[in-house]
């Protein structure tokens, strides 16, 4: 496949702490961080460019530490460091694979990573680097979706990719609920107004108002990222 084959030449991945995680349930897993680095690796193979947003919830999450009695102000910004941890565990693991990586951070720490100024990381993607988005939006209160959904119109992506444990979004938490129904299609306003839990309001109503496309499906599945990118059908797709 050539990127002249691909739908989508520009996209943001979200990718969750826990996906770091696997089946340790905390904390980073090689095996998995190398699983999803080959897929990443591949994808750059074909020519897509790639911003990366992953979450911090396998380390801290700072909405359950304030919910247990932390400030959350505080809790957040634990939040945005385990993402910065995050990002330097794959930067390391896709650097070895010889794909060229920046982590830009929204919190300044000049000596592990470059502070995230918007031009300086279109030119990195114009120059066929994988970007890794770390440390959230640099406010509390905004969760990683957000930062994704931010960074990729920022960056003027053409699509934002929620990667997850199921194979889409469906009607309830299809790992608690046996008769949850997969939902292969949804609009924003199907998404805001069902109170589907894949993504926070604000992350989605960013989407509504920037006519980002959003698909939501299983990272575990290999090749999927590559086959949503050629416009074939995976996982659910929401749009206006």
């Amino acid at each position: 496949m050539t990127d002249h084959d691909l739908k989508y030449k520009r996209v943001v991945l979200k990718l969750s702490g826990e996906a770091l995680a696997g089946e340790q349930g905390f904390g980073i897993s090689p095996p998995v961080v190398d699983r999803l680095t080959d897929e990443i690796q591949s994808l750059h193979g074909l020519g897509v460019d790639i911003g990366l947003v992953i979450g911090g919830g396998n380390i801290v999450r700072g909405t359950q530490a304030s919910q247990q009695g932390m400030d959350r102000v505080s809790a957040d910004y634990m939040g945005m460091l385990a993402t910065i941890i995050n990002a330097l565990a794959v930067q390391d693991l896709l650097d070895r694979k010889g794909v060229e990586t920046r982590v830009m951070t929204a919190i300044r720490m000049e000596a592990l990573a470059e502070p995230y100024i918007r031009r300086r990381a279109l030119r990195h993607l114009e120059k066929r680097r994988v970007v890794i988005f770390a440390g959230g939006t640099g406010n509390p209160y905004f969760s990683t979706d957000t930062a994704a959904v931010l960074r990729a119109i920022e960056i003027h992506a053409d699509l934002l990719i929620k990667a997850t444990k199921v194979n889409g979004i469906y009607s309830a938490d299809p790992e608690k609920d046996p008769n949850a129904e997969f939902i292969p299609r949804l609009t924003y306003h199907d998404v805001l107004t069902r109170d589907l839990k894949v993504m926070d309001a604000a992350a989605v109503s960013l989407c509504r108002e920037n006519r980002l496309p959003i698909i939501v499906l299983n990272i575990g599945e290999r090749g999927a990222v590559a086959a949503a990118l050629r416009g074939e059908t995976r996982g659910t797709m929401v749009t206006a």
